[in-house]
C-alpha cells in the first residue's frame, strides 16, 4: 500500500493493486497444495500408529487371558475367547473410528490380531500382531503380507 500525494497537494491513500493480490494468491496456493498432502499423510500415520498401539493392548489382553486359562481360544468354561468392547475399535476414544480390532484366528497356543482400516482410513491396509508379537503391514493393501511386510515400518 502506498501514499500518494495527488497535483492538488491532497493525499490519497492508494491500494494493492491486482497484480500484488494475484501474486499473493499464487503463492498461498502454491504453499497450500504442498503442504495439505503433507498434512493427510501425517494423519493416516498418526491413526495407524494409534491402531498399532490398541493392537498391543489387546496382545497384552490376550496374554493375561492366557495365563488365566491356560490356552488363547476359550476360557475355562468353554466360552470363546472375545476382545473387551475398549479393544475392539481404534481410536479409543470418541473420535471417527479408522480401525476395526479383531481376534482373526486364535488356537489353544496361538492367536493373530487384526486391525482392519474403515472410514477414512480404508486403503492403508490391515496391521497385525500375533502371539509370538510378530508384527505386519499390509502396506499395499493386498490382502496378503509379503515377506516385505512383516514388520510395522514404513516401506
Amino acid at each position: 500500500m502506498s501514499r500518494v500525494k495527488s497535483p492538488s497537494g491532497q493525499r490519497k491513500i492508494g491500494g494493492f493493486s491486482l497484480m500484488e493480490l494475484m501474486i499473493v494468491v499464487a503463492i498461498v496456493g502454491i504453499l497450500g497444495s504442498i503442504a495439505y498432502p503433507s498434512y493427510l499423510n501425517q494423519v493416516t500415520q498418526s491413526r495407524r500408529t494409534d491402531a498399532q498401539a490398541v493392537l498391543m493392548e489387546a496382545a497384552q489382553f490376550m496374554e493375561r487371558f492366557y495365563t488365566e486359562n491356560n490356552r488363547y481360544d476359550q476360557d475355562t468354561a468353554g466360552t470363546a475367547v472375545a476382545l473387551p468392547a475398549q479393544l475392539q475399535e481404534s481410536p479409543r476414544d470418541a473420535g471417527t473410528k479408522s480401525y476395526d480390532i479383531t481376534v482373526q484366528a486364535s488356537t489353544a497356543s496361538t492367536y493373530t490380531l487384526q486391525a482392519t482400516p474403515k472410514n477414512g482410513q480404508t486403503g492403508d491396509g490391515f496391521i497385525q500382531i500375533t502371539n509370538t508379537f510378530a508384527k505386519g503391514w499390509d502396506s499395499d493393501n493386498s490382502g496378503a503380507l509379503s515377506a516385505a511386510e512383516q514388520t510395522w515400518s514404513q516401506h
